[in-house]
Order: C-alpha cells, then sequence, then structure tokens
C-alpha cells in the first residue's frame, strides 16, 4: 500500500465506534426514563423484538458491544476482554456500554498501526471467517455494529420511546 493510499485505521474505527455506543447510551437512557414515566417494566422493553424470530433489544445492545470491543482489541492488538451476556435491567445495560466505552478508549493508538494488513480471524460455531484488518473493519465491523445499532433504535421507536434521527446521529 502506498503512502498516498494508507490509511489511519485508528481514525476510521475507534471515533466512530465511541460516537455509536455514545449516541445508543443516550438512546438508552431516553428508553429508560419512558419505561419509568410509563410504568413499564425493564424486561418488557429488553426483551421487545421487531419480529418473533429476531433477537430482543438486550442482545442488540450486547452485540454492538461485542462488536465494538472485538474491532478496538483486534485492530489495536490486545487482548479481546470477555463480557458475560448477563444483562438483564437497564442499568446493567448502561453499565455494559460504559465498560465498552472504557475499554475502546484505552486501547493505545499504536497498537493500530499496519493494523489495515492485519491477519484477522473470527471463529463462529458453523464457519470461520479471515479477514486483513481493513476488509474486518469495512466490511464486517462497521456494517455489523450499525445493524444492531439500528435494530435497537427500531426496537425502541416501535415500542413508542420519544426518539429520533438526531438521537441515532448525536451531537
Amino acid at each position: 500500500m502506498s503512502e498516498a493510499a494508507k490509511i489511519d485505521m485508528y481514525k476510521a474505527s475507534v471515533p466512530v465506534i465511541l460516537n455509536a455506543l455514545t449516541n445508543l447510551k443516550a438512546i438508552l437512557g431516553k428508553a429508560e426514563a419512558w419505561a419509568g414515566e410509563k410504568g413499564i417494566k425493564d424486561a418488557t422493553v429488553l426483551n421487545a423484538r421487531l419480529a418473533l424470530d429476531m433477537l430482543p433489544f438486550s442482545k442488540q445492545i450486547q452485540l454492538v458491544s461485542d462488536t465494538a470491543k472485538g474491532a478496538a482489541a483486534r485492530l489495536g492488538g490486545v487482548e479481546n476482554p470477555p463480557y458475560a451476556d448477563q444483562e438483564a435491567t437497564f442499568a446493567e445495560l448502561h453499565e455494559r456500554l460504559q465498560k465498552t466505552i472504557d475499554f475502546v478508549q484505552s486501547v493505545d493508538t499504536k497498537g493500530f498501526d499496519g493494523s489495515e494488513s492485519r491477519d484477522i480471524v473470527l471463529k463462529f460455531p458453523s464457519r470461520t471467517i479471515e479477514f486483513k484488518g481493513l476488509d474486518y473493519l469495512t466490511g464486517f465491523v462497521l456494517p455489523n455494529m450499525f445493524f444492531h445499532v439500528t435494530t435497537a433504535y427500531a426496537i425502541l421507536r416501535h415500542s413508542g420511546v420519544p426518539i429520533g434521527k438526531s438521537d441515532y446521529l448525536g451531537g
């Protein structure tokens, strides 16, 4: 890759990831306040889905977190911390998102140097996927993370939480 074509993998990943996590945390706060005002139990919102065969809201948050921390770890050259998927309250989901934000912020920018060509291997129960770092970021991490952020947003919006595009985009 020529110097002119070189990409700053830290700048292409971490700020985008942190923005999504921060906005999702704010959206989660609005959902919690809405549920409290309406007298809706945490479990009702956390188990909400768009379709019967889709994962519930809480799992969407967990998958955003897993994707974000996995990206920071793999591209930053550090160990990916395991998180148990046991969140059953708004408070626990807030804690999970904050823990993810703190982890992503803790990864040294120097670890991202050269990660555009780093070999990344993801092992799933039914298959293994191999990437180079840039393809992992652009073809897996960002689309996957935003799929789950969007789905979480859509579940809340469909449930009646008063959020809009500006909440999703933040700023």
